[in-house]
This record gives structure tokens, sequence and C-alpha cells, in this order.
């Protein structure tokens, strides 16, 4: 025989239910939990709810009576009605993500994990990022699943060591989406605000207008990455200097026609300084720290006049 119905609630956010959900609880029918339910039954029994644990469907139909019984999507379960009782959000397993770094880093989890600082974790963060990237320029979406994962449980691993660090240091994974989610409105006015509607050179105008009264900048090269790759570097500089009306070095004539044909051309200016034995990564990088200099130096130059 079926049970007379089943109401389902998420394994995530116990004793979170929609209104249909506690309607069907509300009834006055004895009420039984799945294993998959148990924490949304404690979360009843503590308001005085009673609740049954049955161990799986054939126990739950075995008792007397119409009994609802709480279980998840996934717990099948033969019943007359089925209730939709807690539908979650697009990101609910992000939970299970940070209950998962939780367990790794307490008392009984893993040692290796239970060790790590932001020190020791930072090569892996930018590997995984380098990994992403190559997945998204090889258009993999299996990759780009797993490796943006990889991204992810940096950030969750981060957050984590720091909700343990001293005070005044401290900080946890729902600051940091906090902060981004607060970002984010604050940045999109014509989206969240009474900005109005926005072309995108609008849109990017604003962005950067919005970003400087942010983060009160005394430097058009603050904030800007210096560990990451040397033409990345100097092209983000580039472009910061062009924004705030600075000098940009003077540009080579290309000769090249394409994408393609410009790399093929740098590919053989790589080969040729290899030959000779030079670091084209190291030359270029001291070109860019040359230059992020001169810039300053502009920047502190306009400020006295």
């Amino acid at each position: 025989m079926p049970v007379a119905l089943v109401v389902t609630v998420s394994p995530r956010l116990p004793g979170l239910l929609n209104p249909a959900g506690w309607r069907a609880l509300s009834a006055g029918r004895p009420l039984a939990a799945l294993p998959g339910a148990t924490d949304t039954a404690a979360a009843l029994r503590a308001d005085g709810w009673a609740v049954t644990d049955v161990a799986d469907a054939a126990a739950a139909a075995a008792l007397p009576g119409d009994v609802v019984v709480l279980a998840t999507a996934t717990e099948p379960v033969d019943a007359a009605e089925v209730v939709a009782g807690a539908p979650e959000p697009d990101g609910a397993r992000l939970l299970d993500v940070v209950a998962v770094m939780d367990r790794l880093r307490s008392p009984g989890g893993c040692p290796w994990d239970a060790e790590q600082t932001h020190a020791s974790l930072r090569g892996y963060l930018l590997e995984e990022a380098h990994e992403a990237y190559d997945a998204i320029v090889d258009d993999d979406a299996v990759a780009m699943r797993e490796e943006l994962g990889d991204v992810l449980l940096q950030v969750v691993f981060h957050a984590r060591v720091a909700a343990e660090a001293e005070p005044g240091r401290q900080f946890t994974v729902d600051d940091v989406a906090g902060d981004l989610v607060d970002k984010l409105v604050r940045r999109h006015p014509h989206v969240f605000g009474d900005a109005g509607p926005r072309d995108v050179a609008a849109v990017e105008a604003g962005w950067e207008e919005i970003k400087q009264a942010e983060k009160q900048r005394r430097s058009p090269t603050e904030g800007v990455s210096r560990s990451q790759p040397a033409a990345a570097w100097g092209a983000a500089l580039v472009r910061r200097a062009g924004r705030a009306g600075l000098s940009t070095p003077e540009p080579a004539q290309l000769g090249a026609d394409s994408p393609e044909e410009l790399g093929e051309r740098l590919l053989a200016v790589v080969t040729a300084a290899e030959q000779r034995g030079w670091d084209v990564e190291d030359a270029l990088r001291e070109a860019v720290r040359r230059y992020a200099g001169e810039l300053d130096a502009q920047a502190a130059e306009r400020a006295g006049d």
C-alpha cells in the first residue's frame, strides 16, 4: 500500500518549507521521516512536533493511519500524493561545498587540509585558474565544469582558513559572498538603481567611475596584479593609462594582418630570444615594471600641479 502523502524537503535547508508543505504537515496526520529528512525532523521536534524516524519507504508504509512522510526528492516512495514542500533554489549545492570543507578542516577530518594556510594554498589558486582558462580556450564544456569547480574549491578553502584566523583577520565564506553581492549591485546602477538603460560603452565607463570612487586609488598602477604574465600586466597598464589620460608606450608597427599572424611573429621573437639565451618573460616584465614606475611618476606630478 502506498503512503497517503509524501512531502519532499531539502537535505541542506532543514526546516525550510513552502506554504504547500506547511499545509500538508498541519493537517493533523502522523508524521514520519526517511533518513534524508532527519535534519528537518529534528527541527520540527525542537518546535514540539511529533515525528517518527523510519529506515525506508517500506517501514513508512507499514505505519498505521494516513501517514505524511518527509523525504528528499531523491528518496523513492510509493505515495498517493507528493507535495514539493521545499523546492531548492539554484545554488543550493554550494551549501554542500561549504559543509564538505568544514568536515575536512574540522577535528577528525583530513590532516593535509587541516594544516594548509593562505600562503601554502596560493599556488594552487593560480594553477587552477590557469587550468580553467585553458578549458575555456579549448571550448571544452566538460573540462570547464571540472576546472571551475576546482577554482570554487580554492575560494571556499581560503574562506574556511580565514574563518579560523585571529581577530582582525577573520572572514567567512558568507562575508566573501556578501561583499560580492554588494559590489555587483553597487556597480550596476542601471540594473538595480535608477541610472536608466545604458549601452555597453556606458556600462564600462560607469563601472570604472564607480570603482575609482570606491577604491580611492592614488596611482594608476594600484590594483593591477603584478603576478600575472608580463604581457597581460602590460596590457592592463596600457588600458588603465589610456582611461586616465596618461602616456602609453609608442606602438610598434605590427606588420601583421591578423591575430594569428601576430602570434606567429611573437613566437619568432621568442625563438630568437631563446637562441640568444634571453628570457622573454623576464625582459618584458622588466620593461612593464619600468613603465609602471613612469605611470606612477606621471600621476604624482599631475597630483602636485
